[in-house]
């Protein structure tokens, strides 16, 4: 593809176009993830987090063609989602992050880099065929991604502070997300593509499981704290 051409811009506009609509599964987890650390470290997170997940979705990029050939990925990835999505709900255990700040932001650096490289096996496969192996448009809209991810962590973590339960939306988007990438497992096709009820079932069953189980833990930890 000609650099600059009315092709290779209509092909970056559609890259552009695919990173706005995935920044809000990272917003969601970047802001989930850092609503716990002290005001101090809040923005780090919500920087490196970011930096963190690009360069995680830079290097899958790379391998996608080797990604595609790997029976299984996307349900892999579908149910580590599902626990990412539980563990935000319930972010601390007595031996886990009640540590120093600076354990709380690396864990919060972990979440945020495996919660994204687990949702990023499917948007890596658009972004890489809207750039028709063009690697510097996937480089450039990845790079054009960042300021609309760390903005939009800034304004999740805002309305996580004013309204709570902003968190158990975010964990449901990230349950449904998950059940996204399982129906698109090819090894399920049988299952669901023939089944449009089968796919709803889904995304109920794992949306309500993700948060019935996060507030029965949270309700569990509540009498051990006081």
């Amino acid at each position: 593809m000609t650099l600059f051409s009315p092709d290779w811009f209509a092909a970056l506009a559609a890259i552009v176009l695919i990173d706005l609509v995935l920044a809000g599964d990272n917003a969601i987890v970047i802001a989930l993830a850092a609503r716990n650390l002290p005001d101090t470290l809040r923005k780090r997170a919500v920087l490196w987090g970011t930096v963190g997940a690009i360069v995680v979705r830079a290097a899958m990029t790379l391998v996608t063609l080797w990604l595609l050939k790997i029976p299984g990925l996307m349900l892999a990835g579908g149910l580590g989602l599902v626990w990412i999505a539980y563990r935000l709900l319930v972010p601390a255990d007595d031996g886990d992050d009640h540590g120093t700040p600076a354990a709380s932001f690396w864990g919060a650096m972990k979440t945020i880099v495996i919660a994204d490289a687990l949702m990023g096996i499917d948007n890596v496969l658009g972004v890489a065929g809207a750039a028709h192996g063009d690697m510097t448009l996937v480089i450039l809209g990845l790079l054009i991604s960042v300021p609309i991810v760390v903005a939009g962590s800034s304004v999740v973590l805002r309305l996580i502070d004013r309204f709570p339960v902003i968190v158990q939306l975010g964990a449901a988007v990230l349950a449904f997300t998950a059940a996204k990438m399982i129906v698109a497992e090819p090894l399920l096709d049988a299952v669901f593509d023939p089944h449009a009820l089968a796919r709803w079932a889904l995304y109920a069953l794992l949306i309500a499981g993700v948060l019935l189980a996060g507030r029965w833990a949270q309700a569990r930890r509540q009498p051990a704290e006081t």
